[in-house]
Formats: structure tokens, C-alpha cells, sequence
């Protein structure tokens, strides 16, 4: 039997400029309950989004309101499983707490989810990691109350279950996944992401655009086989709640982000790329995702020197947008035809006068200034058999690819991702 259900959830959302000023009345309200209201609140921030006074003026705004709030401001750019225990061990030391406030980007948010998740529940992280890199364990508690609170256009971080890390041992990038780990509420304030540099935004922008593009594209949820209730997971499949999140993602993004990167100063372009993330986090924190992430995360999880401009210079980094995107142009050429008629659609709601829809995604990604191809990351030849076998482990993501994806599929689509112009 095939599948007849398809599942939807989603955060409290509060979206416009000017939303991050109710921060403080938003954890009262959201903590109030038989055990009264929340007293103690832990802000997780990075050092880059710190710099802005963001996190500092929303923590004196819950300040305002009589609580009391510890900041960790040591959140690292594309989280590690190293960093993400740091982060859990400085909570544990400073807490208890009855609210996570996460204020950033997707690594901030995704570092608050691990944190509030060991903070509730036994065991290391690993075991909450998916399978095969770590034991895939479910919680077995409540978490405590999570506000995100973007300042980038792009990861869906505040929308989704899913928490990303770079497991330093293997090289890989993975993630862990569970309805619990989606926020409670998801505050979107434009005016935060003003003060993206340009490829931040650049890259951003393309995760929202693989976000939304990898979920209308996805396995159909009644192709799947059926399932028991105790079976169901986050991902499952392209279904019409999230075609609708999704396209509207698309026909946002045609019309605001190459402006959004060549003027940061242009406000409405911002709000427009604001909306777009969150549409997209509505649909593929449902739908899924699936090639381009699974070959983003040994994109990501085996840099070696490339220092992208506008982020922390300290160390190699690939950020996520611009590895997923960099193989999406070949992993689309290889969905394609199961679903002809979307690969079209998709090609034009972003703007395509008849062009193949990886064509499209090669001319926006030259207009808003992204590497070239994996060869400019610094992969060659040789590193396709390593990647490849990095993809192989995202089991999770091909699950919900619309075909069998094979060891010989991925490395066609990393030979066909080493340059694009």
C-alpha cells in the first residue's frame, strides 16, 4: 500500500518590522503555565550577530519585563559537534533556564536547538544524531520554549526540526531531527538582516531558493509507502500545503534577491527575501529536501582553505547556502525527468523565458557574485569518490528525492558541479 496522509506543522509566527521589540512580553506569555512564568532566559548568539547590539538590546528588552538573562554569545559560524557541546556545557553550568531565546543565523538557532534539547532530555549528542553517523535516538521530553529570531535571509532555522552540525571526526556534515526541536515561535523582524554583507546574503538567498526548489521537486508523499503513526517523520514529501509555501518562495526571491545583494540598503528588497525565507522554511520543513543538501553537507564537512568574504576569517569555511547550491544546477538535470512539468514550472517562477531550470540557476547564481564551481571551493577530480561517499550517508534527504539516487548519480553530479561558467 501506498501512502494516504501527509503531515503539516509549523512555529508561532510573528513577522514585520519592528517584531523583535516584543521579544520580552512574547517568552511571558509563552511561558506561562502551572508553574508559573518564566524567570530565567538564555540568549545563544554568534560573536559577528553580538557586534550588531541585536542580542544585547533584545536581552534588555526581557530584562524590562523582569527576567533574568544569560547570554551565550559563543556560537559558531556552521556549528560542530565540538562547538555544540561547548555550548551545552556552558548552559548546563549557567542554568537552569525556563526559555531559549536563539538571536542569529541558522547556526545560532541550530546551536539553541541542541542546547535546549540536552538540557531536557539524557545522553550526549551523538545519539541524537541521525543515522548512520550517530544513533538517531528520539527525545523522550518536552524541550523548554525556543524563540528564534533570525538576522539572515536563508536557513529556515526558525521554521524547521532540524538541528546541523559538522561531526569533526568524519569530516561529514549531518543533522539531527525531531518535531520537538521546532521552535516554539519563529520572530522575523526584517530590520535585523539589514546588515548582511553582500555574499552572506548571496548565499543565504540560495538556501531559501534550494529550500523551496527541493521541496516542490521532492518525492510526491503519496509515492512513498505507507506508514504506521509511530512511523511518520517531519519529511514527507512534496504535498499541496508546502507547493503553495514553496512557490510563492519562488515568485518572492525572482523579484527581490539579486536587488536584496546588490543594495543591502534596499528595504523592501530585504522584507521581500524575509518572506521568502520564512515561505520556504513552511515548506520544506514539511516536504523535505533532497540531492542538492545531501551533497552540500561533504561540500561543507571537507573544506580545506576556502575563505568565503563576509564571514569569520579565522578558518575555512563553506557557508551552507553556497554548497548547496553549487551542486543544485547538476542535481536538477538529474530529477528532472520525474517531474518534467514542475523542473519547468520552478525554471519559471524565477524569472526563465524557456531556459532549462538549471540554466536559470547558473545566471543568478553568476549575477549575485557565487563561486564559479566546486573548483573554486578547491575540490578537483580526485575529491568526487570522498564526496560522494559523504552524500551517500544523507540517507535521510535521498529518501525524499522524486529517483533512486545512486553512488554514480552523485558523483555525475559533483564531475558536473566542478564549474558551471
Amino acid at each position: 500500500m501506498t501512502e494516504t496522509v501527509f503531515t503539516y506543522a509549523a512555529p508561532g509566527l510573528k513577522f514585520g518590522r519592528g517584531a523583535s521589540d516584543e521579544i520580552g512580553w512574547d517568552v511571558h506569555q509563552l511561558c506561562r503555565g502551572e508553574q508559573g512564568d518564566a524567570r530565567r532566559v538564555l540568549l545563544v548568539t554568534d560573536p559577528g550577530v553580538a557586534a550588531t547590539g541585536h542580542p544585547d538590546r533584545i536581552a534588555g528588552q526581557m530584562r524590562a519585563r523582569g527576567l533574568e538573562v544569560v547570554v551565550h554569545a559563543g556560537a559558531r559560524v556552521e556549528p560542530t559537534d565540538a562547538s555544540l557541546e561547548a555550548a551545552v556545557a556552558f548552559a548546563r553550568d549557567a542554568g537552569p533556564f525556563d526559555a531559549v531565546v536563539a538571536v542569529g543565523g541558522g547556526s545560532s538557532i541550530d546551536t539553541a536547538k541542541a542546547v535546549d534539547l540536552m538540557l531536557t532530555n539524557p545522553g550526549s549528542l551523538m545519539d541524537y544524531v541521525n543515522a548512520p553517523v550517530g544513533a538517531g535516538r528520539a527525545p523522550e521530553h518536552p524541550l523548554l520554549p525556543l524563540i528564534a529570531v533570525p538576522t539572515t535571509t536563508g536557513t529556515g532555522a526558525e521554521s524547521t526540526t532540524i538541528c546541523v552540525l559538522d561531526v569533526l571526526a568524519l569530516k561529514v556534515k549531518t543533522g539531527i531531527s525531531h518535531a520537538r526541536l521546532r521552535p516554539t515561535l519563529a520572530v522575523v523582524d526584517p530590520d535585523l538582516t539589514m546588515t548582511q554583507p553582500a555574499m552572506v546574503t548571496a548565499s543565504a538567498g540560495m538556501d531559501i531558493l534550494c529550500h523551496a526548489l527541493e521541496s516542490w521537486t521532492a518525492r510526491w508523499y503519496a509515492d512513498f509507502d505507507a506508514k504506521r503513526p509511530e512511523q511518520r517523520v517531519p519529511y514527507c514529501g512534496a504535498n499541496p500545503i508546502a507547493d503553495m509555501w514553496a512557490e510563492k518562495s519562488l515568485t518572492l526571491l525572482a523579484g527581490a534577491f539579486r536587488r536584496a545583494v546588490h543594495d543591502g540598503s534596499d528595504a523592501e528588497a530585504r522584507e521581500q527575501m524575509a518572506l521568502a525565507a520564512t515561505f520556504a522554511g513552511l515548506g520544506f520543513g514539511n516536504a523535505g529536501v533532497h540531492v542538492p543538501h545531501a551533497c552540500a553537507y561533504p561540500v561543507a564537512g571537507r573544506v580545506r582553505d576556502y575563505r568565503p568574504e563576509g564571514y569569520p576569517v579565522d578558518e575555512p569555511i563553506v557557508p551552507h547556502g553556497m554548497a548547496v547550491v553549487m551542486t543544485a544546477p547538476a542535481a536538477f538535470t538529474l530529477t528532472h525527468d520525474a517531474s518534467p512539468e514542475r523542473h519547468r514550472r520552478a525554471a519559471e517562477l524565477l524569472g526563465g523565458t524557456g531556459e532549462p531550470l538549471p540554466d536559470v540557476l547558473r545566471g543568478l547564481m553568476r549575477d549575485v557574485g557565487l563561486p564559479s564551481g566546486l573548483a573554486e571551493l578547491g575540490y578537483g577530480a580526485a575529491d568526487v569518490d570522498d564526496l560522494v561517499a559523504g552524500a551517500l550517508q544523507q540517507q535521510r534527504l535521498l529518501a525524499t528525492a522524486p529517483v533512486a539516487v545512486t553512488a554514480e548519480d552523485l558523483a555525475a553530479v559533483f564531475a558536473g558541479s566542478l564549474e558551471h561558467w
